[in-house]
C-alpha cells in the first residue's frame, strides 16, 4: 500500500491530512500542484477540483474530513476519543473549525472597511465561544492531541501572518485560546505540515486579493 497526498502549499485542509499522517507515523508521498493551473490528471481524480486528495495505490479519496476519517479507520495511533459521545462532540467542533476557516476567508477577502470589521467581529465571536469550551489544555481535550487539534493547527497559523500586519484583537482577552494556539504552534506535526516559507507565501497571496486587508499590507 502506498499513500500519496496531492497538496497545495497554502491549503489549510491539506495541513489537516499532513498532521494526521505525521501523528500516526504513516509514510506517504506528497505532490504539490498549482490550483490556478490544475493538471488534467488532478481534475480526473478530484471531482470538486480541490486539495487535498489522498491516493491509495490507484484509488483516490477527496475532501479532508473524509480523508481524516479514513486514516482513523485504517491507520494506527487513533486521534479520535474512544467514547462515541466524545467522538461526536469532537466531530462537531471540527466542523466549527471549518466554519472559522470560512470566516477567515471572508476576513481577508472583505472589500471595504465595514465588511472587514464585520468579518473581524464574526471571528472574534467564534473564538469567544471556543474560550468557554476549552479546559485546562494544553489541547482541546486536555493532555491528549486529537483530530480537533489537527483542524485548529492550520486555523491558528493564519494569525502568525495576520499579526505581522496588525494586531486586530481577534484573539484578545481569550487566554485559553491563546494557550491552545501556543501549544499547537510548538507541536512538531503542526510545524512540519507546511514548508518553511509558508508565511512568506501566504503574505504574498494576501497582497494580491484586492481587498481591504491587502491595502493594510501595502500601507
Amino acid at each position: 500500500m502506498t499513500l500519496h497526498l496531492i497538496s497545495h502549499s497554502l491549503c489549510p485542509y491539506v495541513q489537516r491530512a499532513v498532521i494526521s499522517l505525521t501523528e500516526k507515523g504513516v509514510p506517504y508521498k506528497r505532490t504539490m500542484i498549482d490550483l490556478a493551473n490544475k493538471p488534467d490528471w488532478f481534475n480526473a481524480i478530484s471531482p470538486l477540483g480541490k486539495t487535498p486528495v489522498l491516493k491509495e495505490d490507484d484509488t483516490a479519496i477527496f475532501e479532508s474530513s473524509v480523508i481524516l476519517e479514513y486514516l482513523e479507520e485504517t491507520q494506527p495511533s487513533p486521534l479520535h476519543p474512544n467514547d462515541p459521545m466524545e467522538r461526536a462532540i469532537n466531530r462537531a467542533w471540527m466542523e466549527f473549525g471549518t466554519a472559522i476557516l470560512n470566516d477567515i476567508g471572508g476576513f481577508y477577502n472583505a472589500k471595504d472597511a465595514g465588511n472587514f470589521a464585520a468579518k473581524r467581529k464574526a471571528l472574534s465571536d467564534k473564538f469567544a465561544r471556543l474560550e468557554t469550551e476549552l479546559g485546562d489544555g494544553p489541547f482541546f481535550n486536555g493532555a491528549e492531541f486529537t483530530l480537533v487539534d489537527t483542524v485548529f493547527g492550520p486555523v491558528f497559523r493564519y494569525f502568525d501572518v495576520f499579526d505581522q500586519i496588525k494586531d486586530f484583537g481577534i484573539l484578545a482577552d481569550k487566554p485559553k485560546v491563546q494557550a491552545w494556539r501556543k501549544a499547537l504552534a510548538n507541536r512538531k506535526s503542526v510545524i512540519n505540515a507546511v514548508d518553511p516559507d509558508y508565511n512568506t507565501l501566504l503574505l504574498a497571496f494576501l497582497k494580491t486579493r484586492d481587498a481591504h486587508l491587502s491595502g493594510l499590507i501595502a500601507a
